[in-house]
């Protein structure tokens, strides 16, 4: 998609430089020369926006940590200190906080469009995978990094986080005992998460390269769904697509700078702004708001499965819920294989956007029931939108490929940009008449 490459040093020290190392060529490819979709929507820039966001995250977190000290004794005193007698500590702290929550603000909007617009179909199913990866590798690192300031919350939820692991047959304990490091939470905890959370977001850098690069080989998606076929339906990276992600990094930003100047904890949790007391549990011990949908679903898994009609239990409820929560990231990894349709883009998909949007509602929904207490009407609220989660990668996507019929898309990407109703192809034409459609 990106053709031969455009760049053309004009000093000597230019063309020196391009004969032995082409990092100036290389970067003039993939970020100024190199071809886009000219049909990019506001919801293309999250990508860019999530780049600039693990940089800000690594460098306050790099500072933080000449400020912190990851012993139970002092850990939620450093914090304190950094924030009241650092010169400029407390938003420093207040950035890596909301920057955290905001990181996943970006992701989200960044699955769920992949989702929408079939981003994971053929050939770009390691772009997706490479996604999920750096996903779970987020989401150990906020876990982590929510235990370091070492409060109520942070105490007791590595105490639940870490129990999970003890459901795990014949090695959970031994694994557990390794995480913390003994036989509970404590200082060995604290060194060990401190110590990981510091490495993983180097971790993520690495894989959110090889992420860019699968997308340089395979090149972006756009909203119709429809492989570029001309030069008509691209555009140079830079200025164009460099300046819609530019605004869209200064809204995400301003919105950042709300949060963080004006309410900076109000993404947090009130108790973790105690110190952690292992003798004095809270009433509801909650995640982050980012890890509350699975969270839900890690409750709603309250009874044992066995074989029918006796007492042999195969998966107890603990086991059962751990199971549940990993799955629903797992199954993510499967999701370039469970949709069977052709067609990626859901403006051409009548019913899959219809279940899209319910599976959005869904998840939101279960963030909230994330929050409540695993009681009363909670409970089959939590059930009845698990079911719904796994059903719409386990059933719907599946059998929607078989039954569906596509709206006719546009011939290329130029013609949807233009306006116009030409159809693409034959296929087209036989797809108005329920027959299936070629892929893109």
């Amino acid at each position: 998609m990106s053709g031969h490459s455009t760049y053309n040093p004009t000093s000597g020290i230019g063309k020196w430089m391009d004969a032995r190392l082409p990092l100036a060529r290389l970067v003039h490819d993939s970020f100024v020369s190199y071809p886009v979709p000219r049909n990019l929507n506001g919801f293309y820039t999250f990508g860019g926006i999530l780049m600039i966001m693990l940089v800000s995250q690594i460098i306050t977190g790099v500072v933080i940590a000449m400020h912190y000290t990851s012993d139970a004794a002092t850990a939620f005193e450093s914090v304190q200190l950094l924030r009241r007698d650092v010169a400029y500590g407390g938003t420093l702290q207040a950035w890596h906080a909301v920057g955290a929550s905001m990181f996943f603000v970006a992701v989200y909007i960044h699955i769920f469009r992949g989702l929408y617009y079939g981003s994971y179909k053929e050939p770009r199913e390691v772009l997706w995978i490479l996604g999920v990866v750096i996903y779970l590798l987020m989401m150990a690192t906020a876990f982590m990094g929510y235990v370091l300031p070492w409060g109520q919350m942070s105490y007791w939820g590595a105490q639940v986080i870490t129990g999970f692991f003890s459901a795990i047959p014949l090695v959970g304990e031994t694994v557990r005992e390794y995480l913390l490091g003994g036989y509970s939470v404590g200082s060995a905890t604290l060194n060990r998460f401190f110590s990981l959370h510091y490495l993983l977001p180097f971790m993520i850098a690495g894989v959110v390269i090889l992420h860019v690069w699968a997308l340089h080989v395979t090149g972006q998606t756009n909203p119709t769904g429809v492989e570029v076929k001309s030069k008509q339906d691209v555009i140079p990276f830079t200025p164009y697509a460099t300046l819609k992600d530019a605004l869209a990094l200064v809204l995400f930003m301003a919105l950042m700078c709300y949060f963080v100047f004006f309410l900076p904890d109000y993404l947090g949790h009130a108790d973790n702004y105690i110190p952690a007391d292992p003798l004095k549990t809270p009433a509801h011990i909650v995640p982050e708001w980012y890890f509350l949908p699975f969270y839900a679903i890690l409750r709603a898994i309250d009874f044992n499965i066995g074989i029918p009609f006796t007492d042999i239990v195969l998966i107890d409820s603990k086991l059962g819920g751990v199971l549940a929560m990993f799955g629903a990231i797992v199954v993510l990894f499967f999701v370039p294989w469970l949709d069977t349709s052709d067609v990626r883009s859901a403006n051409y998909r009548p019913l899959y956007k219809v279940f899209f949007w319910l599976f959005a509602i869904n998840a939101v929904f279960l963030g909230y029931l994330g929050s409540r207490p695993a009681e009363g009407i909670w409970i089959p609220l939590m059930k009845a939108t698990t079911f719904w989660y796994f059903a719409h990668f386990l059933i719907v996507m599946p059998l929607l490929g078989f039954f569906e019929k596509p709206k006719p898309r546009p011939a290329s990407i130029t013609d949807a940009v233009l306006g116009k109703a030409e159809l693409s192809g034959a296929s087209q034409l036989a797809g108005s008449t329920a027959a299936p459609e070629t892929k893109s």
